[in-house]
């Protein structure tokens, strides 16, 4: 699949900003089933400097600074994607490592416990307790594999966290998501990956998009009006290994890879700094669109 995709981002300020600094993570990434054919980004005031980088999990990441007087600003980027398919054949992903033996060589392996240890611990978003483990728990016996425990658990929560746009922001927990049985893509991810990291396995939070209008017949998925989210786990034998429990599947060709981290505070669309003393408004605009 081609894709054009656009990402509009537009803040409007009460009071005049001096000085902005800030991350944008918005390139997408170039993946053995993904290449980023073409990127660009415009920001409105035009920023004093803008540098692009790579960050410490491999993302790409643009550094810009704006010192002039603004009470708007705009940063739009355009991409050019193809998306290849890892195929419906869940052969693909046959494996006979158990949980018991995934959790063994996870935390047993010291070469693999070092390049998995911070998807493993709480980050600042992704932590747990005794419910939270209770709530995964059924969905990992010992002597299953692993592959299909993870499919377990997002049938589970796909089944038990509703998805409702706008009914949580970024700071709302997990255990209230829990509670509430509620929530947007992010914090069934967060869920995800604590329900994942709590029986011992490293998982990480997978940013992207979905495409806006699905093929004919098929239903639109869930979160494709904006910034999406999925999880990774490690799975010996396989590696890493995608997983949408917003929408309850694999994701395949209409998911768009943008960046990873330990979960959302490290690869949040635009983060900065605003030396300002007023409130501001926030308007996002997504749109993925098919070329073929």
């Amino acid at each position: 699949m081609k894709y054009n995709l656009t990402h509009i981002t537009h803040y409007e300020y009460k009071e005049p900003v001096n000085i902005y600094h800030s991350l944008a993570c918005l390139t997408p990434r170039t993946l053995p089933n993904q290449l980023c054919a073409d990127f660009t980004i415009k920001i409105t005031p035009k920023p004093t400097e803008i540098v692009a980088r790579t960050d410490f999990f491999g993302n790409t990441v643009h550094y810009f600074s704006i010192h002039s007087l603004h009470t708007e600003l705009t940063v739009l980027t355009t991409s050019q994607i193809d998306r290849f398919p890892l195929g419906n054949d869940l052969s693909l992903f046959a494996t006979d490592m158990t949980c018991a033996r995934a959790r063994e060589e996870c935390w047993t392996s010291t070469a693999l416990k070092i390049q998995l240890l911070q998807f493993m611990l709480p980050s600042p978003y992704v932590f747990w307790d005794e419910e939270i483990k209770a709530f995964a728990k059924d969905c990992f016996p010992n002597n299953q594999s692993l592959f299909d425990s993870l499919k377990m658990l997002c049938h589970k929560l796909f089944t038990t966290i509703k998805y409702v746009p706008e009914s949580t922001t970024i700071n709302t927990p997990i255990k209230t998501v829990l509670r509430e049985k509620k929530g947007v893509c992010q914090d069934i991810s967060h869920l995800a990956i604590a329900c994942i990291r709590s029986m011992g396995f490293a998982a990480r939070y997978v940013s992207g998009y979905l495409e806006t209008l699905p093929p004919p017949d098929k239903p639109k998925l869930q979160g494709s009006d904006a910034s999406h989210a999925w999880i990774s786990v490690y799975i010996p034998d396989l590696g890493w290994c995608d997983f949408d429990p917003t929408n309850d599947m694999i994701p395949q060709e209409r998911h768009i890879t943008t960046a990873w981290g330990r979960d959302y505070s490290d690869v949040p669309p635009l983060k900065g700094i605003i030396f300002s003393a007023g409130k501001h408004t926030l308007k996002v605009a997504v749109d993925v669109l098919s070329l073929e």
